[in-house]
């Protein structure tokens, strides 16, 4: 839980998460992701920056937001993960790495029918470790990219200060219990 004293930065590192996040999965993260290319390599995507061709085939439409929507949930993974131990210009710059290259390369591989972990060849669908990588409703990819990310940020900042010490006075209890059991409503159902 998030002291209240620090509720106002965490709230900002959401909204930038958002903010930021989504308008660099317009311009890199997208094309990176899924933009389909004539000859696709195994690493990346290349088609589609800033919805290039779009209107089109409207359907991207949908596809780009229910995909930026994944993008912003594995950053905001890792703002939980290091809340209250990182400013918000860093937060801010790893949020632009994890939503335009770190992210959506690993979408590219997994979910784009190309990549090394999910491509297909004689028919059959294969990874570079054997079978193609089945990843259901895209938890796999989602909760593994923010998880490492998530891990590899909060051992960089350490644990909060106090926090394991039983000598220190300040209290880390959730200060408002009612908005936490709400934002577990919103996370079972959307």
């Amino acid at each position: 839980c998030v002291r209240f004293k620090n509720t106002q930065n965490i709230l900002a590192k959401n909204l930038i998460v958002v903010t930021a996040g989504f308008l660099c999965w317009y311009f890199i993260g997208y094309p990176l992701a899924l933009g389909a290319v004539d000859d696709p390599g195994k690493m990346a995507g290349f088609t589609n920056f800033a919805m290039d061709k779009f209107w089109n085939d409207k359907s991207l439409f949908r596809v780009w937001f229910f995909q930026g929507c994944f993008c912003a949930t594995g950053a905001t993974i890792v703002s939980g993960a290091m809340a209250e131990r990182v400013q918000l210009k860093g937060f801010g710059i790893f949020t632009v790495l994890m939503t335009s290259v770190i992210y959506p390369v690993v979408v590219y591989w997994g979910w784009s029918g190309n990549g090394i972990f999910n491509y297909t060849e004689n028919g059959e669908g294969k990874s570079i470790a054997g079978p193609g990588l089945l990843d259901f409703a895209g938890s796999g990819i989602v909760h593994m990219v923010g998880g490492i990310a998530a891990l590899a940020g909060a051992i960089i900042v350490g644990p909060r200060k106090g926090r394991f010490d039983p000598n220190h006075d300040e209290s880390f209890d959730a200060h408002n219990i009612p908005f936490c059991v709400l934002g577990t409503f919103f996370l079972w159902f959307g």
